[in-house]
């Protein structure tokens, strides 16, 4: 069985530690805890991660965020995986910071990133694990506040925040949607 996990955020150093690329780091604290290095190929990075006879193919597309869905579905396409096998980590201003949400399915919620993919993949029914980031910005700055980079205090808060965005990961392609969501969403 074959998995597509994909990170979005936006390529470039001055995008790298934002709030916008929760999904990058991620997958790149899931990779490392691996001794995982991902390779640049066409419209993004990946690396493969076997976990108990599964493919996890992990993805940060280059595309720029915008244009998330063009990466998408070229690496479904090109790994033959189903899109109930898409997982998608994306940062989400509605939670506070470091909650974790899986949903199977659901809007783009105003996303850019997920808008694009739902409407490349013609579809918005496809698993979603939602990264918190809070809300903590004036009226009209929700763009600098998305491509500003965590707190201090976030900051030291993170890796545990990520190893646990790594273990719902593995739940999601080892036991499936709905008992992930059972395990971890209420806490």
């Amino acid at each position: 069985m074959k998995y597509l996990i994909v990170g979005l955020g936006n390529i470039g150093s001055e995008y790298e530690n934002t709030r916008h690329n929760i999904g990058f780091r991620v997958l790149d604290a899931l990779a490392k805890a691996s001794n995982l290095v991902f390779t640049d190929g066409r419209y993004g990075a990946t690396c493969e991660l076997k976990i108990k006879g599964r493919t996890l193919v992990l993805l940060k597309p280059s595309t720029y965020m915008n244009l998330s869905g063009n990466a998408v579905r070229y690496w479904l396409q090109k790994e033959h995986i189903l899109v109930e096998n898409l997982l998608v980590i994306v940062d989400d201003l509605a939670l506070p910071f470091g909650t974790l949400r899986l949903k199977p399915k659901g809007s783009d919620a105003g996303h850019n990133g997920l808008k694009h993919i739902c409407q490349i993949l013609g579809t918005n029914i496809y698993a979603r694990l939602r990264f918190g980031i809070g809300n903590e910005f004036q009226r009209g700055q929700q763009i600098e506040y998305v491509l500003s980079n965590f707190s201090p205090e976030e900051e030291c808060e993170l890796p545990q925040k990520m190893e646990k965005a790594a273990e719902i990961i593995k739940s999601f392609c080892l036991a499936g949607v709905q008992l992930t969501m059972n395990q971890y969403n209420n806490k």
